[in-house]
């Protein structure tokens, strides 16, 4: 399994028109082969940082979400909105023995 984490940085008067973009889009990521889980969190002391998390079976299902036309368009919107540039991980859980 590939968590995804991105980390996003918007114009805070933006801030609500990511929300509107995310509300109207995160089902359409959530039914994308291979997605299991997709949340948005909100930085505690920056409200106008927020991440998303998703979980994805392999990283091939992370890479056909990437290029998809529902990415395409998701980020299209989201990205002109931003203060500074997107950071992203693909991480995976380790067992620690």
């Amino acid at each position: 399994m590939i968590i995804r984490i991105v980390k996003m940085n918007f114009k805070p008067e933006k801030v609500s028109e990511f929300l509107k973009i995310f509300d109207e889009s995160k089902q359409l990521i959530r039914d994308m082969p291979g997605c299991s889980h997709l949340e948005l969190l909100n930085d505690k002391n920056e409200s106008n940082i927020f991440f998303t998390y998703s979980y994805w079976k392999s990283e091939n299902d992370l890479n056909n979400y990437r290029n998809s036309e529902v990415f395409a368009s998701v980020w299209t919107k989201t990205k002109a909105l931003f203060k500074a540039k997107a950071e992203a991980w693909s991480v995976e859980q380790k067992v620690i023995l």
